[in-house]
């Protein structure tokens, strides 16, 4: 069995490898940039197909908007519950 440390060495060569041989980056990760909530194609999978696409994505960006506020909500109780439980111990 391997060490926690070998097996991201093998990882990493495996991941430079792999990246080494593509020949479209840009395509290789089309997918997977597509379905992140950095993507605007993201949300707009959520709104209703059967409206102007210019209210699709308004109310896209919205969504947006709202997660990532959701998001710095939460980081920031997180660290103030981390900074209260470092303070009690």
């Amino acid at each position: 069995m391997s060490t926690p440390e070998q097996r991201s060495t093998i990882a990493r060569i495996a991941a430079h490898t792999r990246w080494a041989r593509e020949e479209d980056r840009v395509r290789a990760t089309a997918k997977a940039r597509s379905n992140s909530p950095a993507s605007i194609e993201y949300f707009l999978r959520d709104v209703d197909a059967r409206l102007p696409y210019a209210e699709r994505l308004k109310r896209a960006e919205s969504a947006k908007s709202a997660y990532w506020q959701r998001r710095a909500r939460l980081m920031r109780e997180a660290k103030k519950a981390k900074a209260a439980a470092k303070k009690a111990a």
